[in-house]
């Protein structure tokens, strides 16, 4: 029996993800709280030369991140040739959502995801959404889990490599190589984190540079942070960090544009340091990240030591495998019309990956209905 380990901390979607894809393949697997347990962080830092979780080690096999496709390789089983009523790309917001109004629809559905929760997951507090004063990413997204999962629904763990029309089907393939077809399709796959192109960034990818501060946060308890950024998901990142990190350099390349909520609660922390007109130009260290350089808008230079930096500068559009399938904007965001009607008939699009132009949870969910009983007009006029 292959020995399984999940290094893991309480709050990260990631690790959750990964547990959840262990549990539903019956792999038995023991799990480690490395946010809590120090000794154990260190131990996961040496085995790996990472500073970022989930970590799984299979054996004498170490998987960085919560890598799907090696785990389908792994512990996965072929679903090739399956057809369903409504295949859906995604399973945040839009995408959840989109997939409970299709089972009451009594339509045969699937999703096919990276992760469950998108973009909502990495959001700290959320107080903006109808039933709730406040509540985490995660916790939210939990519940359009639960909801989406007691019903008869076929969800996968995968990343979409292209999709194909084949008469009245659509078919897409996964980068595990296995097949789905439809009648119809909800693109509800969202965004992915914008990179700061900077010299050396992939390197520390998870050695100190991190994308997701709910994951990875309790890991630089009582270290030198900065976060880049200056929008409301930048500063919230920067207040919850500053009860975990000792410092905080907030790193603006332009000039704060977050509500008003979060402004107020920044100015109310000490230890954190505000850089405005300022953005990262050079990375330091060997193994692990040691300090950063950030250039202002006059050309000068500073240089500030620290244990880690968290990116919140904005998302793209997961459409790279749309090109020329169905119309993008210049953002390459999919185009649709009010009702979730993009440019190719049977093809529906919802949530942050369109080009609607508020980008709220709220939004996503309220588009995820819409393309659902969409698609449930289009296959009982059509099929």
């Amino acid at each position: 029996m292959q020995q399984v380990t999940v290094y893991s901390t309480k709050n990260c979607p990631y690790c959750r993800m990964a547990k959840a894809f262990l549990d539903r393949t019956g792999v038995k697997y023991t799990t480690v709280d490395v946010g809590e347990d120090v000794e154990a962080a260190k131990r996961m830092v040496a085995l790996s030369g990472q500073r970022g979780v989930p970590l799984i080690t299979v054996d004498d096999e170490v998987i960085i991140g919560f890598d799907f496709q090696r785990l389908n390789e792994l512990f996965g089983e072929s679903v090739e040739g399956k057809q369903y009523d409504v295949l859906i790309i995604g399973a945040g917001p839009a995408g959840l959502t989109a997939a409970a109004y299709c089972a009451r629809k009594m339509l045969t559905t699937a999703i096919i995801t990276e992760n469950i929760g998108g973009q909502a997951l990495e959001s700290w507090a959320i107080e903006n959404y109808m039933g709730y004063r406040m509540v985490t990413g995660e916790d939210l997204m939990k519940k359009f889990e639960e909801q989406a999962r007691s019903h008869n629904i076929r969800l996968e763990l995968d990343r979409v490599a292209s999709i194909v029309q084949e008469g009245a089907l659509y078919t897409v393939t996964t980068m595990s190589d296995n097949s789905y077809h439809a009648a119809c399709v909800i693109l509800a796959q969202g965004k992915r984190p914008r990179k700061l192109d900077v010299l050396g960034e992939d390197r520390f990818i998870g050695r100190g540079i991190s994308i997701c501060s709910t994951c990875d946060g309790p890991l630089f308890k009582g270290k030198k942070v900065a976060v880049v950024g200056g929008g409301n998901s930048a500063l919230q990142t920067a207040i919850e960090m500053s009860g975990i990190a000792s410092s905080v350099s907030l790193i603006v390349r332009r000039t704060i544009r977050a509500d008003e909520a979060y402004t107020k609660a920044l100015a109310k922390k000490s230890n954190i340091t505000v850089h405005l007109q300022s953005r990262v130009t050079g990375l330091r260290g060997d193994q692990f990240l040691t300090g950063i350089t950030i250039t202002d808008e006059k050309g000068t230079e500073q240089m500030i030591d620290l244990d880690g930096v968290f990116v919140e500068i904005g998302w793209i559009p997961n459409t790279d495998f749309l090109k020329g399938f169905v119309e993008l904007n210049e953002l390459k965001e999919v185009v649709t019309d009010q009702n979730c009607h993009t440019s190719k008939l049977g093809i529906f699009a919802a949530g942050d990956v369109t080009s609607v132009k508020s980008k709220q949870i709220i939004i996503a969910a309220g588009d995820g209905a819409k393309a659902a009983l969409e698609a449930h007009e289009f296959i009982l006029r059509n099929t």
